[in-house]
C-alpha cells in the first residue's frame, strides 16, 4: 500500500491528538509519533480495506503510551514549581505545606504575571532587566509584579480548591460549508476536547480572565492559555475587553427547554384548537396525493405531513428576521451551536439536517427532522441521493458501491423479488406543489393570529441569552415559527389524534425541487 495515503489523514490525526492531550505542542508531538508509527508499520497491513480501522487502533495505542509518559513529566512540570519568593531552609512541616501550595498557585497565574514572578524571584533579575527581556515598560513590570504578589496573597488566604468539572456538550454548526466529517472534519471537532468545553461553559454568561478560568476548571493557567489561543483562532471565543474572554456562540441548557415547556402551549392557547383541527384536515387531504410512501406507516407520515406543512407556512407567512451569518475563519458562513440539555425538557428548536444531490434527471433534497421522540437517521449524502433518484426514475444504476452503502445505512432494501426499493418517502415537484396548495388552503385563515402568538413567545425567550449573542438568538428564534409545531403535536397526542412516536421512527423525506 502506498505510504503517501497517510498524508491525507494528517489533519484528522492532529484533531485526534488534540482531543487526547493538554496543549497544541503535545498534540503536534503525539501526531508525529502516530504518523511515524503508521508509516513504519504500513507494510504489515495486508488488507487495504482495513486501513482506517488499523490506523485508528494504532493511534489509540500510541496515544495511551504517550499519555502515560507525559503524565509523569507533567506531574513534575506542573506541581514541582521552582522554589521562589522565600528561602525555605529550616521550615516546619506546616510551612513546607504552605510553600508547596504557594508554588502550585503560581502555576495557576496567567502568563503575564507568571513570567515576571519567575524572572524576578527565580532568575533574580531587576525590574529594569525584566523590562528589557520582555520588551515592555519598566512601570508595567512593577505594576504586574505588585499585582502578582496581591493575587498570590489572596490565594493563600482563600483555599477553595477546584477540579476539572465534567462539563459535556454537543457542539455542531449551522449555516453553509463543505464538510463531510471524514476527510473534511466539521469545525466543532477542533474545539470539542474536554478542557475547551469547560472553558466555553464557564465564560458563556460572563467574561472571564485566565486566572478565573484556571480556578473554575481546576487546571494550571498555561493550559487555559493554550486552549484559549485555539478557541480564539477557531472563532469560538472573543475578548469583549482586553484580558477577558467569552464564548461566542449559543450553548443551549435546560433553562431554555424549561422556558419552552412552560410557555409554548400557553402561547398558542388562543389558536391551539384551530391548529389541531387544521392538522386533522391536512392528514386526510395529504393521504390523497399519489406520492411515493417508502416504508413509512400512516402515523409516521402524519408526523411528516405536519413538519412539512409548518416549514412551508414558515417560508410564506413568517416575517421574523434572520440576520446574515458572517464569514468564518475558513471562508464559509456558519456558526457554532452547542447543546447541554439533559432531555428533561422539550428542546426549544426542531433540528433539521438536509443535503442535495447532483443528479442529471432532476435534483432532490433530503430532509431529516429531529422531532421530539424521533431519532435522526443516517445523513444521506449526494451520491446516495443519486442512487435513490435512479431507482425512483427507473434509470440504470452504475454506482454499485454507493448502492451497497445505501443498503447498509437503510436508505435502500431489496423486495421479495430481489429488486431494489427506496425506503424513504419521496415527493416529486408536482406532489410537493399539490401538498403546499392543500397546506395553504387549510392553514391560511389562522396564520395571522398564529404569527402574533409566535412573536410574543420569542420576545420572552430572547431574554434568556447573553446580549452579545443577540444575532445568534434571533437566528435561533427564526426557527420558532416551525418549532412550535412540536407543541401542537403534544396537543394531538394528548387528545389521542396521534400516538406517541416509536423510538425507531425517523422523520425524513426526499423532495424534488429542480
Amino acid at each position: 500500500m502506498d505510504k503517501s495515503v497517510i498524508t491525507n489523514y494528517t489533519e484528522k490525526i492532529y484533531t485526534f491528538a488534540l482531543s487526547k492531550t493538554f496543549s497544541s505542542e503535545e498534540a503536534e508531538e503525539l501526531s508525529q509519533e502516530i504518523l511515524l508509527t503508521a508509516i513504519s508499520g504500513l507494510s504489515q497491513l495486508r488488507n487495504e480495506e482495513r486501513f482506517e480501522p488499523w490506523l485508528w487502533s494504532l493511534a489509540s495505542n500510541v496515544s495511551k503510551k504517550f499519555r502515560r509518559n507525559m503524565s509523569r513529566q507533567r506531574a513534575m512540570y506542573v506541581y514541582d514549581a521552582p522554589d521562589i519568593i522565600f528561602e525555605t531552609d529550616g521550615l516546619t512541616d506546616s510551612d513546607e505545606e504552605l510553600y508547596a501550595m504557594l508554588h502550585k498557585k503560581i502555576t495557576m497565574l496567567s502568563k503575564i504575571y507568571r513570567d515576571i514572578i519567575i524572572l524576578y524571584y527565580y532568575d533574580e533579575l531587576s525590574t529594569k532587566e525584566i523590562a528589557g527581556r520582555l520588551e515592555i515598560p519598566e512601570g508595567t513590570v512593577t505594576w504586574r509584579l505588585s499585582e502578582a504578589r496581591r493575587k498570590l496573597k489572596k490565594e493563600c488566604c482563600n483555599m477553595n480548591e477546584t477540579t476539572l468539572r465534567p462539563i459535556k456538550m454537543g457542539i455542531s454548526i449551522y449555516g453553509e460549508g463543505n464538510y463531510n466529517g471524514d476527510t473534511i472534519p466539521f469545525p466543532g471537532q477542533y474545539i470539542n476536547d474536554a478542557l475547551s468545553q469547560n472553558i466555553l461553559y464557564y465564560c458563556y454568561d460572563t467574561p472571564r480572565n485566565i486566572e478565573d478560568l484556571a480556578k473554575l476548571c481546576g487546571v494550571p493557567a498555561f493550559y487555559i492559555e493554550d486552549r484559549i489561543d485555539n478557541l480564539v483562532k477557531r472563532c469560538a471565543v472573543i475578548q469583549p475587553v482586553k484580558g477577558k474572554y467569552q464564548a461566542d456562540f449559543l450553548i443551549l441548557t435546560d433553562k431554555y427547554g424549561k422556558y419552552y415547556e412552560e410557555n409554548a402551549s400557553v402561547a398558542l392557547m388562543p389558536v391551539m384548537d384551530r391548529l389541531v383541527s387544521a392538522l386533522e384536515k391536512l392528514y386526510s387531504e395529504a393521504d390523497k396525493i399519489d406520492f411515493y410512501r417508502g416504508e413509512k406507516s400512516e402515523n409516521e407520515l402524519r408526523y411528516l405531513y405536519g413538519i412539512m406543512a409548518f416549514e412551508y407556512l414558515d417560508g410564506k407567512y413568517s416575517d421574523i428576521d434572520y440576520p446574515k451569518i458572517p464569514e468564518n475563519y475558513d471562508g464559509s458562513r456558519w456558526r457554532y451551536i452547542a447543546n447541554m440539555e439533559s432531555g428533561k425538557y422539550h428542546p426549544i428548536i426542531i433540528g433539521r439536517r438536509c443535503s442535495a444531490n447532483r443528479g442529471s434527471r432532476g435534483t432532490f433534497m433530503y430532509n431529516d427532522w429531529g422531532l421530539s421522540g424521533f431519532k435522526f437517521a443516517e445523513l444521506m449524502y449526494d451520491n446516495y441521493i443519486n442512487v435513490c433518484e435512479d431507482i425512483l426514475s427507473g434509470a440504470e444504476i452504475s454506482d454499485e458501491e454507493s448502492v451497497a452503502i445505501a443498503i447498509k445505512n437503510g436508505y435502500l432494501k431489496r423486495n421479495e423479488n430481489g429488486d431494489l426499493m427506496v425506503t424513504i418517502p419521496a415527493f416529486s415537484k408536482e406532489n410537493k406543489k399539490r401538498f403546499d396548495e392543500i397546506t395553504d388552503k387549510i392553514f391560511s385563515p389562522i396564520m395571522s393570529e398564529y404569527s402574533e402568538c409566535v412573536k410574543k413567545f420569542i420576545a420572552g425567550s430572547k431574554k434568556l441569552f447573553p446580549k452579545h449573542l443577540n444575532d445568534d438568538a434571533q437566528r435561533l428564534c427564526h426557527g420558532v415559527f416551525t418549532a412550535l409545531y412540536d407543541a401542537v403535536l403534544s396537543e394531538c397526542i394528548k387528545k389521542g389524534i396521534l400516538p406517541k412516536p416509536n423510538k425507531n421512527w425517523a422523520c425524513e423525506v426526499l423532495t424534488q425541487y429542480k
